[in-house]
């Protein structure tokens, strides 16, 4: 378990990196007197919000005396903490104040008593796309219904949801539109389904113009083949009190560049060579959430792209807001070149609490 564990030196990069590998929602900070700091998740999203360089120290964004256990504690008395706290993991340390152990909520407690905040929204998950990118699947079976397991796609971004207490679930289809129909009408499920058919091929946003006008409340809208594995009650929030029009969840992308790069003057001579440059980059993950009012910026019977839509809203003087989630935390299965990796990491992924 010394894993969860780093230096007050390393860097926001190097946590998040920690995290990603470990899946982890909360690592721990030592330093020469023992255990002294805790890093989140969520403290590594507001720092990026901040625009807080990746390079800085998380010395300067860790919460001090973060709630330990000595050797010796009750199981009843850690059950307890996760039962009214809302943390992911608690370290137990020995008299040198070292971690000597990580105690996560997934094993403590049982499926039934991880308990998450319960949205009041519906969700709108975009399934009426060709699948060009899992080509030759879709040739056969439409994008939504591709197995992961023992589940297809669509049903794993639906049980992302109904975690958080959502039952409310709108798809768009258009291609095979029929076989999804198919595959739900011939599955009891305990959740709400109800159909939007495109009769033309709307584009990534074009269908939320066919919504019911009932929906009066900010909604999620996910694309049917990745799955992001956060709190979306918190991002819910974030969206809410932000005051945001759409707020768009990103995924914090690590790039290598396996081969050194030239830098050119304006002349087109040589400046410099960086060998094996790194970026970080904020990726759209094909998920938001919306406030119903946007559906006023989306024209009806007319091929439509988040693209058009996030522009239409800056244009009109809307907040969009960007909600970071980790590397790991988000699995694109559309591209057949990921999709014996993504199964894998699904598996990981779902296992683990939030």
């Amino acid at each position: 378990m010394r894993k969860y564990v780093i230096e007050s030196s390393f860097s926001l990069k190097q946590a998040l990196k920690v995290m990603d590998s470990l899946l982890a929602n909360t690592i721990f900070v030592e330093d020469n007197h023992g255990l002294c700091a805790s890093i989140s998740s969520g403290d590594v999203r507001r720092s990026l919000l901040c625009d807080i360089d990746l390079d800085t120290p998380v010395s300067e964004i860790m919460h001090c005396n973060p709630l330990a256990l000595e050797k010796g504690f009750a199981i009843e008395e850690v059950r307890q903490i996760f039962l009214e706290q809302k943390i992911s993991a608690i370290p137990v340390i020995d008299g040198n104040r070292r971690v000597i152990d990580v105690l996560l909520r997934s094993d403590i407690l049982e499926e039934h008593q991880r308990v998450h905040e319960k949205i009041n929204a519906s969700v709108v998950i975009m399934a009426g796309g060709k699948g060009t990118r899992l080509d030759p699947f879709t040739r056969i079976l439409p994008k939504a219904l591709i197995p992961v397991g023992n589940k297809s796609i669509i049903e794993e971004v639906i049980d992302a949801f109904r975690i958080f207490g959502i039952e409310d679930f709108y798809i768009s289809i258009y291609d095979k539109a029929e076989m999804i129909k198919a595959y739900f009408n011939g599955t009891t499920v305990p959740y709400s389904i109800n159909f939007i058919e495109e009769k033309i091929a709307l584009g990534t946003v074009g269908a939320v113009s066919l919504l019911p006008n009932q929906i009066d409340h900010p909604f999620f809208i996910s694309n049917c083949d990745i799955v992001v594995k956060t709190d979306f009650s918190d991002l819910y929030h974030f969206h809410n009190n932000g005051g945001f029009s759409l707020t768009l969840v990103a995924s914090l992308k690590h790039h290598i560049i396996y081969y050194g790069v030239c830098v050119l003057e304006e002349d087109g001579s040589l400046k410099t060579i960086k060998e094996k440059p790194e970026y970080d980059l904020m990726i759209n993950t094909g998920m938001y959430v919306v406030n119903p009012e946007v559906r006023q910026y989306i024209p009806a019977d007319t091929a439509f792209d988040i693209t058009d839509l996030i522009a239409a809203l800056k244009e009109n003087n809307h907040r969009v807001g960007v909600y970071p989630v980790s590397e790991k935390a988000w699995i694109d299965i559309g591209q057949w070149g990921e999709y014996r990796d993504g199964v894998q990491r699904l598996k990981m992924l779902l296992k683990d609490d939030l």
